[in-house]
Parts: structure tokens; C-alpha cells; sequence
């Protein structure tokens, strides 16, 4: 029995066009680009008995919602915690801390903002990817850095190629496998009907 598990990354929001450390609303460009993909969306992934999950954040569950998905949040999902950054452009935190902002760039292991290191990103995502049952069917809309987690966890990869994926906004990024392979199709464009 092989488990299923699509990622589809959230619309644009301000807070991402400005690499900010921060949740916030999907902006009307990104709301209108997920809106016009909605039946393509319902097409592709409709799978009786799928379970639907979301990222608890504003972005990606507006973004659930203007698919047309009925999603449950769930924590294990949540972003990265960046403590003391969260709120912060990515660029403002580095003219100010620009040894720290480098350490954790490096080193998966390192939290110089107080918040979740990208090893415990990892390793949380990766427990809940694991723990899916041997036949089950996922959808869930999660935050890029999930996506960019989850991948690095499914194909065996070292932490530090954490920064080397991108993860754009409305793709789909698929996981199949069993017993702990798993097999990865990545960053695939959602388009609507008309495209």
C-alpha cells in the first residue's frame, strides 16, 4: 500500500513578497490567482476519503478556502517558529544581526532568534510524515518552509539542503512511498482549466 501526500504551497501575501517573518493575509493578487485555479484543484485532487490538513496560518488557510478545500489546521504543520524575528523583514534582521542571521543560515542546529531551529522543524514535520497511515491519501496546504522540510525529510537529505529548494507559491509538491521510501515529484504548477 503506497501513501499519497500532495503539499500545495500557499498563495502571494505581503508577508512573503517581502520575506517577512510573519503571517498574514493573502494579498488580492494571490487571493484571485487561487481563486482561478479552484475547479482545477477540485479535479486534481479529488480522492474520496483524502484527508485535507492546512498550515495553522492565516495565508494558508485563506488560501484553502479560496481552493474550495474544507481543511483541518493542524500544529504539527505550523511554520518555523522565529521567535524574536517574527514580524521582521528577512533584510532587517540581517542588517542588524548579520553573525546570527549567517549562523542560522548555516547551521541547521542553530536558534540565534529564540524561536524553533531548522532541525526541530525537521524533525517535527518528519514525525508527523512517518506517523501517516500505509494507504492514506493527504492534501494539505502548508507553509513553504514545511514543504522545503518535508521534502529534505522524504528524500533522506542532509538539513543543509533546506536552503537550496525553492518552494513557489501555488505548486504542488508530491510525496508517494511506504515503509519510510519515499518517491518525490516537486514544485508542480497549479493551473486552471483555461491555462
Amino acid at each position: 500500500m503506497t501513501t499519497r501526500v500532495t503539499l500545495i504551497s500557499p498563495a502571494l501575501s505581503a508577508a512573503l513578497r517581502e520575506a517577512r517573518f510573519a503571517d498574514g493575509p493573502l494579498d488580492a493578487a494571490g487571493r484571485r490567482q487561487a481563486e482561478g485555479i479552484r475547479g482545477a484543484v477540485a479535479d486534481a485532487f479529488a480522492d474520496a476519503g483524502q484527508l485535507v490538513f492546512v498550515s495553522p496560518s492565516s495565508r494558508c488557510e485563506q488560501t484553502a478556502e479560496a481552493l474550495g478545500l474544507v481543511a483541518e489546521p493542524l500544529s504539527e504543520l505550523r511554520g518555523c517558529a522565529m521567535g524574536r524575528w517574527r514580524g521582521l523583514r528577512l533584510d532587517e534582521v540581517a542588517a542588524k544581526e548579520p553573525q546570527s542571521v549567517a549562523a542560522w543560515l548555516a547551521d541547521p542546529a542553530a536558534a540565534p532568534h529564540g524561536g524553533e531551529s531548522l532541525d526541530a522543524l525537521h524533525t517535527r514535520v518528519g514525525h508527523w510524515l512517518d506517523a501517516l497511515p500505509a494507504d492514506a491519501r493527504v492534501l494539505a496546504v502548508a507553509e513553504p518552509d514545511v514543504v522545503r522540510a518535508l521534502t529534505v525529510h522524504a528524500i533522506g537529505a542532509p538539513a543543509e539542503v533546506f536552503w537550496r529548494i525553492d518552494v513557489l507559491p501555488l505548486t504542488a509538491t508530491e510525496l508517494s512511498g511506504r515503509n519510510g521510501r519515499w518517491n518525490l515529484r516537486g514544485g508542480r504548477p497549479l493551473r486552471g482549466a483555461s491555462e
